[in-house]
């Protein structure tokens, strides 16, 4: 590894002449940063982010605080966290990730230290208990979702009300009249996390307006929960053609237990989803889908974020508009 004593042995200076140019503490001749510049250059030196950041007084590093709860589907959180990083890194920033269910208390621990400049905030429920820090902070922050009130917080994702509508009015323009929403797990809506909640609103509010027969079931994330679900939707609801998914590990089990009870998709049964597209591509009847746009919020969380850091200003509320992509999973009503 390439230390400072050789970059500044390279260089024909001394080492503290080569922290000066790096954290400007010191005023220095432009020829010689030059020289010093070349050196970095040539022996591929990568100053320690600390000392690259003393001239702006800055960490370069973000915080990403991505409560690991019950209920959440890890290898969607990955997505964000992995396109977070990725856009982080194009503004020469790295990412601190923070997994832990520590409330108000862990984000005061590192916003109170020098460790991060900024915070993304992920897995935000409806009455947040964090929104009153959020606003009070000295360092900004952006939130991938929306609490009930966003008014003095910048917030973006995907507009999960205008997916459950969408995903209904597709259904309903292929004639289906008795329709059922399987949703995240029970734990998620007690905790009343913003997305799933606005899945819910959004699937009842098209469902009425459409004058269908409706219903929602939470379902815990198992194949054992979705076959006990589709058992349940076609107990009550003998007339059922069709489902909104909104569950990624139970889709596919899902499909396989209406198939075992005798509905075969998409001749008996059509099935939508909210879930990464790969996941709907994959499955073994591929399923008409929204996509979680998880590179584009979290990309668009860093671009807000960095709009911030600079003293401009970014706007409260960024709602990415859903795009249903229609497979071999929806058919008109039989």
């Amino acid at each position: 590894m390439v230390k400072i004593s050789d970059v500044a042995r390279h260089a024909g200076v001394s080492p503290s002449t080569v922290s000066y140019a790096l954290s400007g503490k010191r005023p220095i001749s432009e020829e010689t940063r030059r020289r010093i510049e070349a050196s970095i250059h040539q022996l591929g030196y990568s100053p320690h982010a600390g000392a690259r950041a003393l001239a702006s007084s800055r960490s370069n590093v973000l915080a990403l605080v991505i409560p690991l709860r019950a209920g959440i589907h890890v290898p969607v959180l990955m997505q964000f966290a992995v396109s977070v990083v990725t856009a982080a890194r194009q503004y020469d920033h790295d990412v601190l990730l923070l997994t832990q269910e520590e409330g108000e208390a862990g984000l005061r621990r590192v916003a109170d230290t020098a460790l991060v400049d900024a915070l993304i905030v992920m897995d935000v429920q409806l009455h947040d208990p964090r929104q009153p820090l959020l606003r009070a902070l000295d360092r900004p922050s952006v939130l991938i979702g929306f609490p009930q009130e966003p008014k003095g917080l910048t917030c973006i994702d995907l507009d999960f009300r205008a997916a459950g509508e969408l995903c209904v009015e597709h259904l309903a323009g292929l004639g289906h009249r008795v329709i059922g929403l399987v949703g995240s797990p029970p734990e998620v809506y007690v905790r009343e996390t913003g997305f799933a909640q606005r899945v819910v609103q959004g699937f009842t509010a098209a469902a009425d307006r459409n004058r269908l027969s409706s219903s929602v079931h939470p379902c815990e994330s198992t194949p054992a929960a979705a076959r006990q679900i589709a058992e349940q939707l076609l107990r009550e609801r003998p007339a059922l053609t069709a489902v909104v998914v909104h569950n990624e590990p139970v889709l596919e089990p899902l499909i396989d237990a209406f198939e075992g009870l005798g509905l075969r998709v998409p001749r008996d049964l059509s099935v939508t989803a909210i879930c990464p597209d790969e996941l709907a591509e994959r499955a073994r009847v591929p399923v008409t889908s929204i996509a979680i746009p998880a590179s584009e919020v979290g990309a668009g969380a860093v671009d807000l974020l960095m709009r911030k850091l600079g003293g401009g200003t970014a706007p409260e509320a960024t709602l990415l508009s859903p795009r249903l992509t229609v497979r071999a999973s929806t058919r008109p009503r039989p």
